[in-house]
């Protein structure tokens, strides 16, 4: 299947190689992880993850660019001595790109995304497994820095063994002075049965709404962005005629100084996914530390060499819940060249993004 699928593919970007004004376009995206976490609970054992995962792309734009095909794969493998566990997905999506507008269609990279969705929404351990978005995203951004962002991912078909499943996310930021933001998410996953399920299987819904107030602003050589507000839940097996319908309140706070950053997030309210027990990361997406009524998560990250190409990090992770505590270690390497990085290499750019 994913070879007639690349097939078609290429044949499709033969095609538009007979068009005037065409260029190749390339990427390879590499990323390996070594994350060691201690502590926890059932919801979140010990455990180990070691893995590389390679993405590299190919594709032909037309029209200065604003029209873009490409193809390739993200290959996930686990590092064993016998290489078991590896996963190979497709990548293949069209992309449509303008100084307001960017529209991706098909199964393209997260790291399309404008940011990583906050952890509440998906956790570390889906960031890992799950490279690509299957659908469709729309972003939208305004000269004075305001921004939008509307994505629908397929995570799942319906079978006699597995649900159908989806999550559409609605992201949005704009400022209200120099340094103060409005910002937020709304976020929901639909669960539905599997093909020839009993009625009492039911359907379920988890929809989130996550406004927040954001400061960012600047002291000395630190870089600092504060933000705080709510989290909303609306969740429900359909069968049982009942919402469940936690909040919590939340802030976070991110500040950097040279190569050393550090990540703070607090929560205090109820457990925001009452029905992960039953449902797990089919149903509620974000990390099960959010299970506890009071949760605060510190990273500490050092960026040991950080350019526009190369990203090595070194994270301290500690997790204190009302539920249980954690303590996590990881060493991660993000490697990104593409045919716009390299044609412009000699030019200052803003260093790349780690995606963990």
């Amino acid at each position: 299947m994913l070879n007639r699928l690349l097939t078609s593919v290429l044949v499709v970007m033969a095609a538009f190689a007979g068009t005037q004004a065409q260029e190749v376009l390339w990427n390879v995206d590499l990323n390996t992880v070594l994350n060691n976490r201690e502590g926890g609970d059932e919801l979140c054992p010990d455990q180990t993850f070691l893995f590389t995962r390679l993405a590299p792309e190919v594709g032909l734009t037309i029209d200065g660019g604003r029209n873009s095909i490409m193809a390739g794969a993200a290959w996930y493998q686990p590092l064993t001595d016998d290489c078991a566990g590896y996963k190979v997905v497709p990548t293949v999506y069209y992309r449509y790109h303008d100084s307001r507008f960017t529209v991706d269609l098909g199964m393209f990279p997260r790291a399309h995304l404008r940011e990583r969705l906050p952890r509440y929404l998906w956790s570390d351990s889906l960031d890992y497994c799950q490279p690509n978005v299957r659908g469709a995203l729309l972003q939208w951004r305004h000269a004075g820095g305001a921004w939008l962002q509307m994505m629908i991912d397929w995570r799942q078909m319906q079978s006699t063994t597995r649900r159908e499943a989806f999550n559409t996310v609605f992201s949005a930021a704009a400022p209200l002075t120099r340094h103060l933001w409005v910002e937020g998410h709304i976020s929901y996953n639909h669960l539905a049965k599997r093909k020839n399920a009993p009625e009492t299987e039911g359907v379920n819904d988890d929809a989130t709404i996550n406004p927040m107030l954001a400061l960012h602003t600047t002291a000395g050589n630190v870089g600092i962005k504060a933000a705080a507000g709510a989290i909303l839940q609306f969740q429900r097996q359909r069968a049982e005629h009942h919402w469940h319908t936690p909040a919590a309140f939340i802030a976070t706070a991110n500040a950097q100084w040279r190569w050393l950053e550090l990540d703070q997030t607090f929560k205090a309210g109820k457990d925001l996914f009452p029905l992960y027990d039953r449902f797990g990361p089919e149903l509620n997406l974000g990390d099960p530390y959010y299970c506890s009524k009071v949760y605060s998560r510190t990273d500490v990250r050092a960026h040991a060499f950080h350019n526009h190409f190369v990203d090595l990090t070194a994270t301290l992770t500690f997790h204190a819940g009302s539920r249980c505590t954690g303590f996590w270690q990881q060493v991660a390497c993000r490697f990104y060249i593409g045919s716009d990085t390299w044609k412009n290499k000699t030019a200052k750019k803003k260093p790349i993004n780690s995606l963990f």
